[in-house]
């Protein structure tokens, strides 16, 4: 249980004033980290907790959160604070009660990430680096997509694979793709779109029929890594690629290049979760090599 009285003390710094005669109950939602609803000043808020570990990772979940509403395409919850006490950290955001999503949410929610895919950098990457669940995400700045995401997404978990004891064919296979990657974009030059970067069906739902989305692993790259993930696990309709298809037309060759995509989000799983995802992953690397 977090010790509460040192957390609301710290977040009436960001005149954030939780009430002690309603103190915080658990919900889930939190994932890697522990959720609670809580009410201040009569507002419920909604509370992540964790070690103070995970300090840096709310951190950056509340950057990207608030980079995602810098675009002004798709609703986010809203930051209140992100604080720390000796032994734990905490991240407080705005409650939002959620609906089960309607088709005409879906077709809102493919038009609206189209539009957030529009609001674009000029180079590949992030300020700073992140987290994809509870794996390091690294977003260096790049002026070259194919290095970017060669080195910061699949070479990097395939590193991660080894040092976990996942060698062998996964290995040979991995290198291989990394060697001819650029065979994948030899006629195709992608934009640096503001991405979510772990776009599943969890991480979005329906608030009074607009989508919000939520838990996000923020950086500028090709929009088609996103829709690469939407397809990877489920949770989206086909008014939601109808929409976006309507909004802004996929690029050739963009079918060739999902499972490229789907691999970084395959090798993260296999490195938090361990061999079940294996056969997936070296499957994925036969095809592709």
């Amino acid at each position: 249980m977090p010790q509460w009285q040192k957390l609301f003390t710290a977040l009436r710094e960001h005149d954030i004033r939780v009430s002690v005669s309603d103190m915080p109950r658990p919900v889930g939602g939190g994932g890697i980290s522990s959720a609670w609803r809580a009410r201040a000043e009569n507002q419920p808020v909604f509370l992540k907790t964790g070690p103070l570990s995970s300090l840096e990772m709310f951190l950056a979940e509340a950057d990207g959160l608030k980079e995602l509403a810098q675009a002004k395409a798709i609703r986010v919850p809203k930051v209140l604070g992100c604080v720390y006490s000796r032994t734990e950290s905490l991240l407080a955001m705005e409650w939002i009660d959620f609906q089960l999503a309607s088709e005409s949410t879906e077709w809102m929610l493919g038009r609206n990430l189209a539009k957030l895919h529009r609001y674009s950098a000029d180079r590949f990457g992030w300020r700073r680096d992140n987290t994809i669940g509870p794996t390091r995400q690294r977003n260096g700045w790049s002026d070259d997509w194919v290095r970017f995401y060669k080195e910061n997404r699949l070479a990097f978990q395939l590193e991660l694979a080894a040092e976990n004891g996942f060698r062998g064919d996964l290995q040979l296979l991995g290198m291989r793709l990394l060697d001819n990657i650029g065979h994948y974009f030899s006629d195709y030059w992608p934009e640096a779109s503001l991405l979510h970067g772990d776009l599943w069906g969890g991480n979005w739902a329906a608030a009074d029929s607009t989508p919000v989305i939520f838990d996000p692993a923020v950086y500028y790259g090709d929009r088609e890594s996103d829709i690469a993930m939407t397809k990877l696990f489920g949770g989206f309709g086909p008014a939601f690629y109808e929409a976006y298809e309507e909004a802004w037309p996929m690029s050739a060759g963009h079918e060739r290049r999902e499972r490229l995509y789907q691999l970084y989000h395959v090798l993260n799983h296999l490195n938090i979760f361990g061999a079940t995802y294996l056969a997936r992953a070296e499957r994925m690397l036969q095809e592709m090599t």
